[in-house]
């Protein structure tokens, strides 16, 4: 399989179409509706196949070491405008009003030490560039999760590949500031220009309506950030909303709801085994989640594969993306020559034959051939005679 993936990288390199091809519809609404049933009917299908229930399990791991690190990383930043310990008041709130008790108590704690461990100056950068170095692993992850969507191998030194995640990790990071800071901060914003135009509360009122769209549409920003950046294909233009962030963000917030009912009224994982119980709800919870993400990045894959099928490019097998590097393919694939040779040598030397001469190898090739075949010929004169 990562023998068929690794050719497949270096195939599409040499012959995948550019991603902007002309021949491909470029609107989502120039993509007609049999290519919409195929899109979602292969995405379903895709899912099965790529093992993404198991790809979803170990983004939760990385999800897990990931999380503090995140949180120190978003309370770090927003603690520049004095927000910090509002951050972690609100995030300990949120945990109280939908999150069972017994996790809310296991996740207090550390997430309230997280104001103390923000500084300022150098100590704010180093702490937070150490936060985002061990929170770019869930990216990582997430990457080589996309790799397999797209079917291609990991191609991307490591040099270039960790400052990419880190970088696609402050993004992201960056996106929940500006939602948090929404979230904090446009209260007040809000009720200053109520009373400078004459509105007073009222402003309040309709900016706490009007900004959940806000929120929504960075949060699909977000999941497209992740969808394009992470995986080792040149896709097409980046786009702000994509078919795949969408479905994401909306099965999310309905598994959200379902999943929260279910705690609340059916599961007693918190009866049963105590505060190890509110481990396995965020646990499944996290699941649950990057579930949800990996068929969003399905979909998309999806959508760009019926968009070349539309456009009469042969992407029924695989869909023609071209890696962005494949430098490192190459290396592994020149390890693997030199273990099997490795391997090769040991066989002959067991067999008794000169490694050096490429003859050796030949003769005891054909030896086994002829072995073969003589066996064959019995086979075949012994059943010729049964009959």
């Amino acid at each position: 399989m990562a023998q068929d993936t690794t050719q497949d990288s270096r195939s599409k390199e040499r012959t995948a179409p550019e991603p902007e091809d002309s021949r491909k519809p470029d609107s989502p609404t120039e993509i007609s509706k049999p290519s919409w049933g195929y899109v979602f009917k292969r995405a379903a299908s895709e899912f099965s196949k790529d093992d993404c229930t198991d790809l979803a399990a170990s983004l939760t791991y990385f999800a897990v070491l990931s999380l503090f690190p995140a949180l120190l990383a978003i309370v770090s930043l927003l603690g520049v405008f004095g927000q910090g310990e509002a951050t972690t008041r609100a995030i300990t709130d949120f945990l109280g009003q939908y999150a069972p008790a017994e996790l809310v108590t296991l996740l207090e704690g550390p997430i309230n030490n997280l104001t103390t461990s923000t500084g300022a100056g150098l100590a704010l950068f180093t702490g937070l560039l150490g936060a985002l170095w061990t929170a770019s692993g869930y990216t990582g992850a997430f990457g080589r999760a996309m790799n397999r969507i797209y079917e291609v191998e990991e191609g991307r030194p490591v040099w270039k590949l960790r400052p990419m995640n880190i970088l696609v990790t402050l993004m992201l990071v960056l996106i929940v500031v500006l939602i948090m800071l929404m979230v904090l901060l446009s209260g007040g914003i809000a009720q200053w220009v109520g009373d400078l135009v004459g509105l007073g509360s009222t402003a309040v009122t309709v900016w706490n309506i009007a900004k959940w769209p806000v929120v929504v549409a960075f949060a699909i920003v977000l999941i497209a950030v992740l969808y394009y950046f992470t995986p080792n294909v040149q896709q097409p233009k980046f786009r702000w909303i994509s078919m795949g962030s969408i479905v994401a963000l909306l099965v999310a917030a309905l598994a959200a709801a379902a999943f929260t009912w279910y705690v609340i009224n059916f599961a007693t994982y918190n009866a049963t085994y105590g505060i190890i119980g509110s481990v396995i709800i965020l646990l499944l919870g996290l699941w649950i989640i990057n579930n949800v993400l990996l068929l969003g990045a399905e979909i998309d894959a999806e959508v760009e594969r019926g968009r070349q099928l539309q456009g009469g490019i042969k992407a029924e097998e695989t869909i023609q993306l071209p890696p962005r590097d494949t430098r490192q393919v190459d290396k592994k694939e020149k390890k693997e020559e030199k273990l099997v040779d490795q391997g090769r040598k040991l066989r002959l030397e067991h067999e008794h034959l000169d490694y050096s001469s490429g003859d050796s190898d030949k003769s005891s090739d054909k030896s086994s051939d002829e072995s073969s075949g003589q066996d064959a010929d019995r086979d075949s004169r012994t059943a010729s005679g049964r009959s």
